[in-house]
């Protein structure tokens, strides 16, 4: 593995994956209690909230004059506009103000067999309409047994990330999760996160070139609690957090917000 002996700084991001889960109601709720808690007045952390599609609308409202605070979303097709029931669009997802899009969760990977060449299909067309996407990779608990970290990694990031340009890559989140951390209550120790964020980094260098490589953000995500979350991101190749469970609590959430200041 590959660790780095020295940070370059990056503005830590701090993102909530509140998957399938709230209403329109609970989500305005969220926020006001969020912004009670002074998240939105931080501005040395990037906090992203990211709904279903059916809150997002509700979630920028909420925020209101916070510009800190971006709005995601959790997935998008690669085609415009056409006849694609049940998908939607970068175009849609700009008219909603939405500034990030996950893409590639084990998630859609596993339960909806997204391949890295769809994946990439996504982040090249996310790319062409001014979002940013998080791209989401990660080892499954047999792969690293086997000891094939590495080899999933590089396969993942080089496939996903295929044919962007040094300023495309620089504008794209890369959020390391481990699949038999997510969910699970398990997290990797501070140390294998590091180990492959710092491995990310290296594949980043071999596609496009040092200075490329340092200003890309990788975040992790896995079961990252208020409890971890500071450790985790006190390592010098973890630029933030992709949080799932804990996002769906506003004072959970704003912990790990405030952690990320603490590194």
């Amino acid at each position: 593995m590959f660790i780095l002996s020295e940070r370059v700084m990056r503005k830590k991001i701090v993102a909530a994956n509140w998957k399938m889960n709230m209403t329109q109601a609970e989500s305005a709720r969220f926020v006001e209690s969020l912004l009670l808690r002074d998240i939105g007045e931080i501005t040395d952390v990037e906090v992203v909230i990211i709904p279903p599609f059916t809150a997002i609308a509700k979630v920028t409202e909420a925020l209101g004059k916070a510009q800190n605070i971006k709005v995601g979303a959790q997935n998008m097709y690669w085609e415009n506009n056409g006849p694609f029931t049940g998908e939607i669009s970068a175009a849609l997802l700009r008219d909603l103000l939405v500034h990030y899009v996950v893409l590639g969760h084990s998630e859609r990977r596993t339960l909806f067999g997204e391949t890295n060449e769809m994946v990439n299909r996504k982040v090249r067309a996310a790319h062409a309409a001014a979002l940013r996407p998080i791209v989401c990779i990660g080892e499954t608990l047999e792969q690293r047994d086997r000891g094939n970290v590495e080899k999933i990694l590089s396969i993942q990031l080089r496939g996903s990330l295929a044919g962007l340009t040094p300023k495309e890559l620089q504008e794209t989140v890369i959020a390391y999760e481990p699949v038999w951390a997510i969910g699970t209550g398990r997290n990797a120790t501070p140390q294998q996160a590091q180990e492959a964020h710092a491995f990310i980094r290296h594949i980043l260098r071999e596609m496009s070139d040092d200075s490329t490589a340092d200003r890309v953000r990788i975040q992790y995500g896995g079961s990252v609690k208020p409890e971890n979350a500071r450790e985790l991101m006190s390592q010098p190749d973890i630029d933030g957090a992709l949080v799932g469970g804990a996002s769906l609590d506003p004072r959970s959430f704003a912990q790990i917000v405030k952690a990320a200041r603490e590194e």
